[in-house]
């Protein structure tokens, strides 16, 4: 596990219990905001973000700090994940979820650096489960090693994000899943999506928007556990392409040469 796996992990569950789950269900009509059609941001968010960007900065005060919510502020933010050392927040992922009262939601940290995920952090704060992953080592779930396999299924399990895409793109995409694979709701949350692939409950997903504070944990956890992320053409996934969009991830390598040759 990365040095810093204990102190991250334990300034998550401290925002988790005093910032997150404190407002879980307990939210006034005026504290939940959209920045953009369905696109929503809570008081929780905001109070986590500057949570967790205060106790990281305590942790490696030289490193720089890109927040979702700091950027939807002021976008040039995104700039600082080409700095030397940064960590990535999403200070609440599936906002839409916590929102409406229900799970799945999480927590998101990650440490890039030289513009790769050198660390990954995914909280959940309702079941306490928290899933790690150190660059070149491994990842685990709760301090227990993980490869994923795959559900086994003759048909494998899709789930689709293609909200984002174009109508055509949409419409083959969507058309291509149903002839070859088995089609789940997605939980609309990557803090979640992520240790479903990882743990077989799903093999595939496929994503147009790839933003750094939703995907820079989760794909390097999948990746350390076995599975593949990467863009359509098979270049690896890096958060500092912030211009880049598309990428299919999956639980083997197997799996994402399927849904490449299925589904693009």
């Amino acid at each position: 596990m990365h040095d810093l796996y204990e102190p991250v992990a334990a300034i998550m569950r401290e925002c988790g219990e005093t910032i997150i789950l404190a407002r879980f269900r307990d939210l006034s009509e005026d504290q939940i905001e959209e920045k953009s059609p369905g696109d929503l941001v809570t008081v929780a968010d905001r109070e986590s973000e500057r949570f967790l960007t205060n106790r990281l900065s305590e942790l490696l005060p030289d490193a720089a700090i890109l927040g979702e919510e700091a950027t939807a502020a002021d976008p040039s933010v995104m700039d600082r994940i080409h700095e030397p050392v940064c960590w990535v927040i999403d200070p609440i992922d599936g906002t839409g979820n916590f929102a409406a009262g229900r799970s799945p939601f999480g927590i998101l940290i990650a440490l890039v650096r030289g513009g790769e995920t050198e660390a990954g952090w995914i909280y959940d704060p309702v079941s306490k489960r928290l899933c790690h992953a150190h660059r070149g080592a491994g990842a685990w779930i709760n301090g227990d090693p993980l490869h994923s396999k795959g559900s086994g299924k003759d048909k494998p399990v899709i789930a689709l994000y293609t909200s984002f895409m174009e109508g055509e793109e949409r419409i083959r995409v969507d058309a291509a899943a149903a002839a070859h694979f088995e089609i789940v709701p997605p939980p609309m949350c990557a803090a979640e999506q992520y240790p479903m692939l990882a743990t077989g409950q799903h093999d595939i997903t496929i994503y147009r928007r790839s933003l750094p504070w939703d995907h820079a944990a989760g794909a390097l956890f999948l990746s350390e556990a076995g599975g593949k992320v990467a863009r359509f053409d098979g270049t690896a996934y890096r958060p500092d392409q912030t211009e880049m969009t598309g990428m299919l991830a999956a639980a083997t390598p197997d799996l994402w040469d399927e849904a490449v040759r299925v589904l693009l």
